[in-house]
């Protein structure tokens, strides 16, 4: 089964926003997840019609840490844990359990796209 998130830039101050049921959230706890690869598309598409609400709204690829949804790629780890130049601020001071499988999860330390740049390179 393949797990995706929908994320996005708030243009009003630059943070990192989850899709949760036709809204912004501020927390990837908070984030809907899309096992139907149509219904994430579906939802990229009203993302992508909110220009003057988010920039750059796209879709993240998940996987299971002990049962909880953790994005793949070692950026967007990073984008949901906030700032993370010290574990008492940003959004990992909150805590929890989804926040403990953001830290520990150890896969996907780069991006299939950075990837693909480093295979051209070759």
């Amino acid at each position: 089964m393949s797990l995706a998130a929908l994320t996005a830039s708030n243009l009003r101050d630059g943070e990192v926003v989850f899709w949760a049921l036709g809204r912004w959230a501020p927390r990837f706890a908070d984030a809907e997840l899309f096992d139907d690869p149509e219904l994430g598309q579906a939802a990229l598409i009203l993302a992508k019609a909110q220009s003057t609400v988010v920039v750059d709204p796209y879709l993240i690829d998940l996987e299971l840490e002990d049962g909880i949804a953790v994005p793949t790629s070692y950026r967007e780890r990073v984008r949901a844990l906030g700032p993370t130049i010290h574990p008492e601020m940003g959004k990992q001071a909150e805590g929890g359990v989804v926040i403990q499988a953001l830290r520990v999860h150890s896969g996907g330390a780069r991006s299939s796209g950075r990837l693909g740049l480093i295979r051209l390179k070759k």
